[in-house]
Protein backbone atom coordinates (compact mmCIF):
# COMPACT_ATOMS: atom_id res chain seq x y z
CA UNK A 1 0.00 0.00 0.00
CA UNK A 2 1.39 3.33 -0.98
CA UNK A 3 -0.32 6.62 0.88
CA UNK A 4 0.44 9.90 -0.51
CA UNK A 5 -0.76 13.36 -0.80
CA UNK A 6 -0.78 15.84 -3.23
CA UNK A 7 -1.49 20.03 -2.45
CA UNK A 8 -1.17 23.16 -3.41
CA UNK A 9 -2.92 25.91 -4.24
CA UNK A 10 -6.04 26.31 -6.68
CA UNK A 11 -4.58 26.78 -10.19
CA UNK A 12 -1.40 24.18 -10.28
CA UNK A 13 -2.91 21.68 -11.74
CA UNK A 14 -3.26 19.34 -8.72
CA UNK A 15 -6.58 17.48 -9.43
CA UNK A 16 -5.11 16.15 -12.80
CA UNK A 17 -1.99 14.83 -11.70
CA UNK A 18 -3.67 13.15 -8.76
CA UNK A 19 -5.54 11.18 -12.06
CA UNK A 20 -2.60 10.66 -13.64
CA UNK A 21 -0.85 9.34 -11.00
CA UNK A 22 -4.38 6.84 -10.62
CA UNK A 23 -4.57 5.94 -14.08
CA UNK A 24 -0.61 4.95 -14.35
CA UNK A 25 -0.85 2.76 -11.16
CA UNK A 26 -4.75 1.11 -12.56
CA UNK A 27 -2.65 0.48 -15.85
CA UNK A 28 0.23 -1.38 -14.11
CA UNK A 29 -2.20 -3.32 -12.06
CA UNK A 30 -2.68 -1.54 -8.75
CA UNK A 31 -5.70 -0.65 -7.11
CA UNK A 32 -6.55 2.99 -6.51
CA UNK A 33 -8.81 5.46 -4.43
CA UNK A 34 -8.75 8.99 -4.04
CA UNK A 35 -10.46 12.20 -2.50
CA UNK A 36 -10.24 15.70 -2.92
CA UNK A 37 -10.66 18.43 -1.02
CA UNK A 38 -10.80 21.85 -3.20
CA UNK A 39 -12.46 24.23 -1.60
CA UNK A 40 -11.90 28.04 -2.57
CA UNK A 41 -9.36 26.40 -5.43
CA UNK A 42 -10.51 29.09 -7.68
CA UNK A 43 -9.93 31.66 -5.46
CA UNK A 44 -5.77 30.56 -5.08
CA UNK A 45 -7.16 28.28 -1.78
CA UNK A 46 -6.10 25.24 -0.79
CA UNK A 47 -6.11 21.84 -2.87
CA UNK A 48 -5.48 18.85 -1.33
CA UNK A 49 -5.96 15.48 -3.14
CA UNK A 50 -5.35 12.35 -1.26
CA UNK A 51 -4.17 9.11 -2.95
CA UNK A 52 -3.55 5.51 -1.90
CA UNK A 53 -2.13 2.50 -4.12
CA UNK A 54 -1.98 -0.86 -3.64
CA UNK A 55 -4.71 -3.71 -3.27
CA UNK A 56 -7.56 -4.36 -1.47
CA UNK A 57 -8.07 -0.54 -0.68
CA UNK A 58 -11.19 -0.06 1.92
CA UNK A 59 -11.24 3.86 1.62
CA UNK A 60 -9.45 6.54 -0.13
CA UNK A 61 -8.73 8.41 2.90
CA UNK A 62 -5.81 7.61 5.64
CA UNK A 63 -4.21 8.26 9.10
CA UNK A 64 -2.04 11.21 10.07
CA UNK A 65 1.67 10.05 10.24
CA UNK A 66 0.68 7.42 7.18
CA UNK A 67 1.55 8.60 3.76
CA UNK A 68 4.51 7.98 2.70
CA UNK A 69 4.33 10.30 -0.28
CA UNK A 70 3.60 14.45 -0.06
CA UNK A 71 3.90 16.15 -3.17
CA UNK A 72 3.74 19.86 -2.37
CA UNK A 73 3.37 22.26 -5.12
CA UNK A 74 3.42 25.38 -3.05
CA UNK A 75 5.87 25.14 0.34
CA UNK A 76 3.38 26.06 2.59
CA UNK A 77 0.91 24.18 1.83
CA UNK A 78 3.34 21.31 1.47
CA UNK A 79 3.86 22.22 5.81
CA UNK A 80 0.56 22.38 6.40
CA UNK A 81 -0.31 19.09 4.97
CA UNK A 82 3.24 17.54 7.25
CA UNK A 83 1.19 15.90 9.88
CA UNK A 84 -0.11 12.96 7.36
CA UNK A 85 3.64 11.91 6.28
CA UNK A 86 4.61 8.65 8.23
CA UNK A 87 8.46 9.70 9.75
CA UNK A 88 11.08 9.29 7.03
CA UNK A 89 8.84 9.72 4.38
CA UNK A 90 9.45 11.38 0.84
CA UNK A 91 8.27 15.01 0.07
CA UNK A 92 8.08 16.44 -3.34
CA UNK A 93 8.93 20.50 -3.25
CA UNK A 94 8.43 22.86 -5.36
CA UNK A 95 10.12 25.83 -3.61
CA UNK A 96 8.47 28.46 -5.81
CA UNK A 97 5.94 30.57 -3.04
CA UNK A 98 2.56 31.80 -3.80
CA UNK A 99 1.67 34.56 -1.54
CA UNK A 100 -1.94 33.44 -0.06
CA UNK A 101 -4.64 35.64 -0.49
CA UNK A 102 -5.03 36.47 3.60
CA UNK A 103 -1.53 38.13 3.00
CA UNK A 104 -1.78 40.34 0.10
CA UNK A 105 -5.05 41.24 1.10
CA UNK A 106 -3.78 42.37 4.24
CA UNK A 107 -0.14 43.93 2.87
CA UNK A 108 1.46 41.09 4.70
CA UNK A 109 4.70 39.63 3.05
CA UNK A 110 5.43 35.98 2.41
CA UNK A 111 8.57 34.37 0.35
CA UNK A 112 8.43 30.89 1.06
CA UNK A 113 11.94 30.52 2.57
CA UNK A 114 10.99 29.84 6.00
CA UNK A 115 8.82 26.83 5.24
CA UNK A 116 11.97 25.52 2.72
CA UNK A 117 14.20 25.78 5.95
CA UNK A 118 11.86 24.14 8.37
CA UNK A 119 11.61 21.11 5.59
CA UNK A 120 15.12 21.06 5.11
CA UNK A 121 15.49 20.89 9.26
CA UNK A 122 13.32 17.70 9.28
CA UNK A 123 14.58 13.81 9.04
CA UNK A 124 12.26 13.04 5.67
CA UNK A 125 13.59 12.49 2.35
CA UNK A 126 13.11 15.98 0.73
CA UNK A 127 13.51 16.44 -3.03
CA UNK A 128 13.75 20.09 -3.65
CA UNK A 129 13.20 21.91 -6.96
CA UNK A 130 12.33 25.46 -8.65
CA UNK A 131 9.64 23.67 -10.10
CA UNK A 132 8.28 27.74 -11.68
CA UNK A 133 12.05 28.18 -13.36
CA UNK A 134 11.39 24.67 -15.32
CA UNK A 135 8.67 25.38 -16.62
CA UNK A 136 9.54 28.76 -18.11
CA UNK A 137 11.92 26.56 -19.88
CA UNK A 138 9.81 24.36 -20.86
CA UNK A 139 8.23 27.29 -22.14
CA UNK A 140 5.09 27.56 -20.35
CA UNK A 141 3.49 27.86 -16.41
CA UNK A 142 0.66 25.28 -17.35
CA UNK A 143 3.16 22.47 -16.97
CA UNK A 144 3.85 23.03 -12.96
CA UNK A 145 1.68 19.54 -12.80
CA UNK A 146 4.20 17.78 -15.47
CA UNK A 147 7.02 18.93 -13.83
CA UNK A 148 6.41 17.62 -10.40
CA UNK A 149 4.69 14.93 -11.59
CA UNK A 150 8.43 13.85 -13.35
CA UNK A 151 9.94 14.56 -9.80
CA UNK A 152 8.09 12.33 -7.90
CA UNK A 153 8.19 9.28 -10.53
CA UNK A 154 12.16 10.38 -11.09
CA UNK A 155 12.31 9.67 -6.95
CA UNK A 156 11.52 6.47 -7.29
CA UNK A 157 8.18 6.56 -4.69
CA UNK A 158 6.12 5.82 -7.29
CA UNK A 159 4.67 2.12 -9.21
CA UNK A 160 5.66 3.35 -12.53
CA UNK A 161 8.18 4.75 -14.63
CA UNK A 162 8.52 7.94 -16.61
CA UNK A 163 7.07 6.44 -20.08
CA UNK A 164 4.17 4.67 -17.88
CA UNK A 165 3.09 8.36 -16.91
CA UNK A 166 3.65 9.71 -20.31
CA UNK A 167 1.37 7.39 -21.87
CA UNK A 168 -1.41 8.35 -19.55
CA UNK A 169 -0.70 11.66 -20.58
CA UNK A 170 -0.55 10.76 -24.20
CA UNK A 171 -4.10 9.84 -22.91
CA UNK A 172 -5.78 12.50 -21.41
CA UNK A 173 -4.05 15.76 -22.60
CA UNK A 174 -5.40 17.73 -25.98
CA UNK A 175 -3.05 16.40 -28.82
CA UNK A 176 -1.57 19.87 -29.39
CA UNK A 177 -0.30 19.99 -25.86
CA UNK A 178 0.99 16.60 -25.68
CA UNK A 179 4.46 17.26 -26.37
CA UNK A 180 5.19 19.91 -24.55
CA UNK A 181 3.81 18.49 -21.34
CA UNK A 182 6.07 15.23 -22.54
CA UNK A 183 9.27 17.57 -22.55
CA UNK A 184 7.88 18.92 -18.85
CA UNK A 185 7.59 15.80 -17.43
CA UNK A 186 11.03 14.80 -18.07
CA UNK A 187 12.64 18.52 -17.20
CA UNK A 188 13.25 17.24 -13.38
CA UNK A 189 14.59 14.51 -14.30
CA UNK A 190 17.87 16.21 -16.10
CA UNK A 191 18.00 19.11 -13.89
Amino acid sequence: MTDLIITGVGGQGIVLTSKLIAAAAMEKGYDVMSAETIGMAQKGGSVVSCLRIGNAIKAPMFPKGSADILIGFEPAETVRMLPYLKKGGTVILNTHPIMPVTAALTGGSYSGSDMVHYLESLDIRLVSLDADKLCREAGSPKVLNMIMLGAAVNSGVLPFTLDDAEAVMRKTVKPQFAEMNAKALRCAVTA
